[in-house]
């Protein structure tokens, strides 16, 4: 995972924060509980990630031309197929 524990705390302090300051939400739970959901989508939304930067490297290492990460073909296809498995995968 790219963040630490401490930085998805610190984010989900910050857009706690954000909500409350901003009067964007009522809360109706205690914001401990809201708090903990904050952090629980911070990290499906970054295992997500995860899961389809594997996907997508796996499907451009299988092709019989190898692509040279980082190159501009690489990059496109990256790009091209990451919004696709993105789209695959949205709930």
């Amino acid at each position: 995972m790219l963040l630490s524990e401490d930085k998805i705390s610190h984010l989900s302090h910050l857009i706690l924060q954000g909500l409350a300051k901003g009067r964007k939400a009522a809360f109706l739970v205690e914001e401990e509980k809201v708090l903990r959901e904050i952090k629980r989508v911070i990290v499906h939304e970054l295992q997500l990630e995860e899961e389809i930067d594997q996907s997508v490297r796996a499907k451009l290492a299988s092709y019989s031309r190898p692509l040279s990460e980082g190159s501009p073909e690489w990059d496109v296809l990256y790009h091209k197929f990451f919004a696709e498995e993105r789209k695959k995968r949205k709930r």
